[in-house]
């Protein structure tokens, strides 16, 4: 399947510190984070996946998502995206003024929800909807993240038809934004196109894909084929998921990525020239969280 585009389009991009730092066991200073963030916000990115509103006992790293949030210079047109597990997330966002997009994962299979976030796969399903008529309240938008969309590490059933169905019954839901996750990063570019293929309206779609160094272009590759226009990464490949068992699976490197977009004609707004620099910080980061120097 490959989709039509115009020579030039624009395409979403969401950088996801959040997801680089989360797992990290050194705190990152709060003023170091939110430097970065704001060398991010000033280069051009404007879609940023920047911190949870979760338990610190959970995700230590991500105990001052709300200091962070305070003391960042919010351009015009930016989306601060944060990730939530439950209704107390959301009232912890809404207190605040600057987040406009809430994140959910939702898993497809029992076994990673349970770990993932505590709950079931039946009372996530109706949190989403209870979340969803609390961001319409106030004004703010639900992006549902569905985990393991491309299998599980389980050995539980799973098939393209699974994902597709979980997609339509969110948009029968009434919710706009959703990003397909490869949460342990098994989706090779095969996979990529059967799990597109078997969803109407893979433009609309979000894609969070896992790799190791290397091994994203083919993925990207099938996915730009398919008409996706909404993808996402993190700076030096940083992060990831901790259930992937593999630690050189990471998130997609920004610093390659945009600069492969735009040479197919796919623009994000970022200043690629500022990317290397940009690459070099999140590395940096990175490695003091992870107990370097």
């Amino acid at each position: 399947m490959v989709a039509h585009r115009d020579s030039a389009s624009t395409v979403r991009w969401v950088e996801c510190p959040r997801d680089a730092w989360q797992a990290l066991p050194v705190r990152i200073p709060s003023e170091s984070k939110r430097a970065h963030l704001q060398s991010l916000l000033d280069a051009g990115f404007r879609h940023l996946d920047l911190g949870s509103f979760v338990s610190p006992r959970a995700v230590p790293q991500m105990a001052d998502t709300e200091e962070v949030l305070r003391q960042l210079d919010r351009p015009e047109g930016s989306d601060f995206l944060c990730i939530i597990g439950n209704m107390r997330g959301f009232e912890r966002a809404a207190a605040g003024d600057h987040v406009g997009s809430l994140g959910y994962p939702l898993s497809l299979n029992e076994t990673f929800q349970l770990r993932n976030t505590g709950r079931d796969l039946e009372s996530s399903w109706r949190l989403v909807e209870d979340l969803r008529e609390a961001c319409d309240g106030a004004d703010m938008e639900l992006v549902v993240y569905i985990s393991m969309g491309f299998g599980n590490p389980y050995g539980e059933e799973w098939s393209p038809a699974d994902t597709a169905g979980a997609v339509t019954r969110l948009r029968d839901m009434g919710i706009a934004r959703i990003a397909v996750a490869d949460t342990v990063g098994r989706a090779d570019a095969l996979l990529v196109e059967k799990v597109l293929a078997a969803i109407d309206r893979p433009r609309d779609l979000g894609l969070h894909l896992h790799a190791r160094p290397g091994a994203w272009e083919p993925l990207l590759q099938s996915a730009w084929q398919c008409g996706v226009g909404w993808f996402e990464g993190a700076l030096s490949g940083a992060g990831g998921c901790p259930f992937a068992g593999d630690a050189l699976v990471g998130n997609l490197p920004s610093e390659s990525v945009l600069p492969w977009l735009a040479d197919r004609g796919l623009l994000t707004g970022v200043q690629l020239e500022r990317l290397p620099k940009l690459a070099e910080e999140a590395a940096e980061l990175a490695a003091y969280g992870a107990g370097g120097s």
